[in-house]
């Protein structure tokens, strides 16, 4: 069945069936040729093909990428023309900027598809080696944009679910290519997308004994940057709240760390209250919103702490001569794993998240910190310094399967993708010029590569997919 995504107002959106469009079940065989060819070590266990019969337990990294093929959207009006091209362009980046499929070449093509409702000839993309065609048209009339699309399994010669359709503004096409490839990425590998959504982060300029910070916002490829912030006084660690409407920061405006809460689309700002000589720093969000965990300093101590937003109150979640601090919830809630050198050294510990016995999960080589829980709830995230060297890794939430997965001269400050697939992270680059940059990488260890954008930056944190 066809679905519309409708424009409301603004980016509000929500989705209808759509009438006279035919109901079309999917029958993707193409899965059983790459049950293989997707995911880690990390995630083994059961994934279901949208719209397929087959049951996939997936067990082994990545081997080779799944080959496919994106003709150019129809343009159904002349005014659509461009921004056909665009969205499929874009729609071909986001697959194979993943490091899970590789695009066939235009260059290659046998047969084209110069209209959305002709038949396939699967028979020609077989012979190009093509295992998914991704097949679109898009309609522009004034600001309006409607864009749809289907998804082939070439070697089985069915179609993998029925078609989808989404309308919006000409401004927002590129979040519907990204919506676009969200929807192909999930029905080929089971998984949820990430395309559609968007990474707030430091941005840094001037020499690195001088360095200007100011908050900013991008879409998750780099683009549509804007800033949020100016850089009259120093921010770190930006966080998104879970429905990606506010960002959590620390400023040092007032000469001591005092964590704010800035509403994205407003620019407001409220400011945790703290007593004169506390420093409030490292703030999540709750999985609700309606609180935030941090790192309160006083009187020679730092130790977590939960803030009701509404009313204030204030609630001590350690009380160690240590310092706690990178406080992150467990996406139930339930627990929070943290960053404690209460050993002697800087570990990870893991407690209920109100407060109690803490449990030590790290026990590497080396120093472990800025823990961050997986949206699946299976791994957590971290910074490893070891040996002078600085890496990304993740483990088992238990302190098993360790794997590490950059190394550098200092890699820092890991963020999930939402769908708990790809991570992204600051790395610094060494000498009085050294600038940061982020990066991301698959959870395998695999597709490191740099963010795209101008300008030094650090500290990301990865929102929610937009609605």
């Amino acid at each position: 069945m066809f679905y519309d995504m409708v424009s409301k107002s603004g980016d509000n959106r929500q989705y209808r069936p759509a009438r006279g469009r035919p109901n079309r079940q999917s029958k993707a065989e193409m899965m059983k040729r790459v049950l293989t060819l997707l995911v880690a070590l990390f995630l083994a266990g059961p994934v279901l093909a949208q719209g397929g019969p087959l049951r996939l337990t997936i067990t082994d990294g990545v081997i080779e990428p799944i080959t496919f093929a994106v003709p150019s959207f129809e343009a159904e009006t002349p005014q659509a023309q461009q921004v056909a091209q665009d969205i499929s362009r874009l729609v071909v980046a986001d697959l194979a900027g993943t490091g899970l499929f590789r695009e066939v070449p235009a260059a290659a093509f046998i047969s084209q598809v110069s209209s959305f409702v002709q038949p396939i000839a699967f028979s020609d993309w077989r012979a190009v080696n093509a295992q998914a065609l991704i097949t679109g048209a898009v309609t522009a009339r004034g600001d309006q944009l409607v864009v749809k699309f289907r998804v082939y399994d070439v070697f089985s010669g069915q179609e993998m679910g029925g078609g989808l359709q989404f309308a919006g503004t000409t401004a927002g096409w590129r979040r519907m290519g990204h919506k676009v490839a969200d929807a192909v990425y999930s029905r080929i590998t089971g998984e949820g997308g990430y395309f559609d959504s968007r990474v707030v982060f430091v941005s840094e300029s001037g020499p690195k004994d001088n360095r200007q910070k100011r908050l900013a916002i991008m879409d998750q490829d780099g683009a549509n940057l804007q800033f949020l912030t100016d850089s009259s006084t120093i921010v770190l660690a930006p966080r998104f709240s879970p429905n990606g409407d506010r960002v959590l920061y620390t400023s040092f405006e007032s000469g001591f760390p005092r964590i704010n809460v800035l509403n994205v689309a407003s620019l407001g700002r409220q400011q945790l209250s703290t007593a004169p000589g506390e420093m409030a720093f490292s703030p999540r969000f709750s999985r609700d919103g309606q609180s935030v965990i941090y790192s309160l300093s006083n009187g020679g101590t730092t130790d977590i702490y939960r803030t009701d937003l509404a009313t204030g109150q204030h609630l001590r979640l350690t009380q160690t001569p240590s310092i706690e601090t990178a406080p992150s919830l467990s996406p139930n809630g339930d627990q929070i794993v943290f960053e404690s050198d209460r050993s002697g050294t800087q570990q990870l510990y893991i407690m209920p998240a109100n407060g109690g016995e803490a449990r030590r999960i790290s026990f590497g080589e080396g120093r472990y910190g800025t823990p961050v829980w997986s949206p699946r709830g299976d791994l957590i995230a971290f910074t490893k310094q070891n040996a002078g060297r600085f890496h990304i890794g993740v483990m088992r939430t238990d302190g098993s399967e360790e794997r590490l997965l950059t190394s550098s001269f200092l890699d820092e400050g890991p963020t999930w993708a939402p769908n708990g697939r790809v991570i992204m992270f600051s790395r610094e680059t060494q000498g009085a010029a050294g600038a940061s940059a982020l990066y991301s990488v698959d959870i395998s260890g695999r597709n490191l590569k740099a963010v795209p954008i101008q300008g030094a930056a650090s500290d990301p944190s990865w929102g929610p997919l937009q609605p």
